[in-house]
């Protein structure tokens, strides 16, 4: 019963939000343009119309396995297979790939590319909103964004979707719906793998995968060496400080820029100004100072520049330049489209876009039809 029609706001969200993603070092489809169009559509509200063009190398998702297992079309369903791996997945059909199994192969190659994207969607503190299987790329690419959103204070159990009563794709639930997207995957290739242990072992590579690429993206952010990864001491001290920021309720990116900036300049005031718990942040500003500071070959503290964000694509941010694009004004997409391919840049003149949300930005609710 759709009209299978987009609108100007959704449209610019994505066209911001998929270049910001891609400016980040994050999978994920590009966007090309925005056409716009006076056309009227029935949301939530009349809005008008819009199309964006979208790149990708392939926009095949776990979907379109689905459809034709789900019929029982094992024709299709090992052409379309087929296709996929001599398109995209190539050392997938040599014989040395999973046991000489080509699709337990594919299966294994997308699991540790889906894993490897939602580790870096963690660590960039992105919530993607609606992860139903339909909009997991095979490719391992972020697919379609609708409700998504990058969390400002941290909340591990923040909903960026308010139709998402029950919080299935809540931000810390993210890992796990995309490990069980995997298995729907994988149901759909079994009449293919022909071995259900096969495609087991395949599935299995997610967990291991996502948490060394997750753990290696901290220790970026925290510049540290990625050798460190594995240690429980590095990993102790993550924990350790998200827990601090979520009972802080700590801004996430601004919380990551200036302790970037207290890595290269000393200066640990402002980081300590975005604590009540200034006790608790001084003594794990303590452990971690400790650390670094025994690691001779650790990450230059400037290079933690290049790593966290100066600016993301806020809800607010986006409200304000789709407002102003409502009245044929797209001067404001145009400057945020400036600021989010270039994050780590300083960019004089525009701080306060990347300065703490206002008070209503909490209030914006986002749907499928944003």
């Amino acid at each position: 019963m759709g009209d299978g029609r987009a609108v100007l706001r959704s449209s610019i969200r994505e066209f911001l939000g998929s270049e910001a993603m891609h400016a980040l070092g994050i999978p994920t489809t590009r966007a090309l343009c925005v056409t716009g169009s006076d056309a009227p559509v029935r949301r939530e509200r009349w809005e008008t119309a819009a199309v964006v063009t979208r790149v990708a190398p392939s926009f095949i998702r776990f979907g379109h396995f689905e459809h034709f297992a789900a019929r029982n079309r094992l024709a299709e369903l090992q052409t379309l297979a087929d296709y996929v791996i001599e398109r995209y997945y190539p050392d997938c059909g040599h014989t040395s790939a999973a046991s000489g199994n080509a699709y337990a192969a594919l299966l294994q190659a997308v699991t540790r590319r889906t894993a490897e994207m939602v580790a870096h969607w963690q660590a960039v503190g992105f919530c993607h909103g609606v992860m139903n299987t339909d909009n997991m790329s095979i490719l391992g690419l972020t697919l379609d964004y609708g409700p998504f959103q990058f969390i400002d204070s941290y909340d591990p159990g923040h909903i960026c979707n308010h139709t998402d009563q029950h919080g299935r794709y809540a931000f810390d639930q993210q890992p796990d719906i995309a490990h069980w997207n995997l298995f729907a995957l994988g149901q759909a290739l079994l009449p293919l793998i022909g071995d259900q242990a096969l495609a087991l072992q395949a599935l299995d590579s997610f967990k291991p995968v996502f948490t060394r690429a997750w753990q290696v993206a901290m220790c970026a952010k925290l510049g540290l060496p990625s050798a460190m990864a594995d240690s429980d001491t590095v990993a102790t001290l993550v924990r350790d400080l998200l827990a601090l920021l979520a009972q802080n309720r700590v801004d996430y990116t601004i919380f990551w820029r200036r302790l970037s900036h207290a890595r290269a300049d000393g200066q640990t005031g402002p980081v300590r100004d975005l604590f009540l718990d200034r006790p608790g942040l001084d003594a794990w500003m303590l452990r971690y100072s400790e650390l670094y500071g025994h690691i001779e070959c650790g990450l230059e503290a400037n290079l933690m520049l290049n790593v966290n964000p100066k600016y993301v694509l806020r809800n607010y941010l986006g409200e304000e330049a789709i407002e102003a694009a409502r009245a044929k004004d797209f001067s404001g997409v145009a400057r945020l489209l400036a600021l989010l391919t270039q994050p780590f840049d300083e960019h004089p003149g525009h701080e306060a876009l990347a300065g703490f949300p206002p008070d209503w930005a909490s209030q914006i609710e986002i749907s499928c039809s944003s």
